[in-house]
This record gives C-alpha cells, structure tokens and sequence, in this order.
C-alpha cells in the first residue's frame, strides 16, 4: 500500500493490493462452499437460510445506502471536513457491511443450489443472473467509492440518484424469483 499524498494518515490500495483482495475474496467463497458441500449440513438448512436471508438484508441495505451517500458527497466540497467524513463512512460502510454480507449472501446462496439440486429451475436461473447483475452494481460501488476517496469523481447528484435505485429494482426482481417461482 502507498501513502496518500498530502500527508493524510490513509492508506491507498495498489492495483496489486486490490486484485489481491479480490482473489481473496472470491477463494473464500469458493473455500467455504466447498466446504459447506463436503460437510454436507442439510439438518442446518433452515438455520442456513435464515442467515441468508439476513444476508442479503444486509447487503441490500448497504447498497441502497451507499449511493444516497454519494448523492450527499457530490454536495461537499473536495477536501472539507465534510467530505473526509464522508470518504471515511463510504469506505467503513463498503467493507465492513457490504462486502461481507455478499460474500455470506453468495457463499450460503450457491450452497442452497447445490443442496437444494435446483441449478435446472429456470427460475433459479433467472435469479442468480440478476444476483450476478447485482454483484456488478456492488463492484460499481467500489470503483465509485475508490474515485471519491482519490478526490475523482466525474459524476453528477442526478447520476447517482438514478444509479441508487438499481439495486431496489434487481431486488425486486430477485425476490419474485425466489418466492413466486413464476417458471
């Protein structure tokens, strides 16, 4: 990790630290899957859900919230306090809420597929392409995140009120998915 310029106490990520973090989370998705698949704990089901569920809340909460920060960031000016306080809630809310509970919400997800031997329901099929949509918003998130963190942000209120309402929409769809099972 680099020091940022300026004498700030902050550290910025290198390319190779963020592609890092990135192998590493996705192998700890995979790792615990795979575990989950070798343990084999169907008389965890219920509880397993349960924590899914809670999950996905979580997730969904962060990235509905995180683009009304941005709204209210885009309002501060570059290198007040105000927008430093800002820096610091977007980075605390995307790694300590958001990134865990999608980690959580996919691990446990594809592990309910595999124990469920639902990959061929065409509803199923049609929720994880928009959970992998979902997944591309989240990754959105953090590349905007990272340029309001760098003092780079190219985009406007109007952008990012529009872009919050994305994930409300994939949510919606998803949650048809996995209740109504229409097909």
């Amino acid at each position: 990790m680099a020091f940022a310029a300026e004498g700030r106490c902050e550290m910025v990520p290198t390319a190779k630290d963020r592609w890092t973090r990135a192998i590493v989370a996705i192998a700890t998705v995979v790792v615990l899957v795979v575990g989950l698949v070798m343990w084999h704990p169907s008389e965890l089901y219920l509880w397993l859900k349960a924590v899914h569920v809670m999950a996905v809340i979580s997730w969904m909460a962060g990235m509905l919230y995180l683009p009304r920060l941005f709204v209210y960031h885009c309002g501060a000016e570059i290198g007040s306090r105000q927008s430093e306080t800002f820096k610091v809630m977007e980075r605390r809310l995307l790694r300590g809420i958001i990134n865990p509970s999608m980690v959580v919400s996919w691990t446990l997800g594809l592990w309910m597929v595999y124990d469920g031997g639902w990959i061929s329901a065409h509803w199923l099929q049609c929720k994880l392409l928009l959970v992998v949509a979902l997944s591309g918003i989240h990754g959105l998130l953090v590349r905007w995140t990272k340029d309001f963190a760098t003092d780079q942000n190219r985009r406007t209120e109007r952008f990012y009120r529009i872009m919050n309402e994305v994930p409300a929409v994939l949510m919606v769809g998803i949650v048809i998915m996995a209740v109504i099972k229409p097909f």
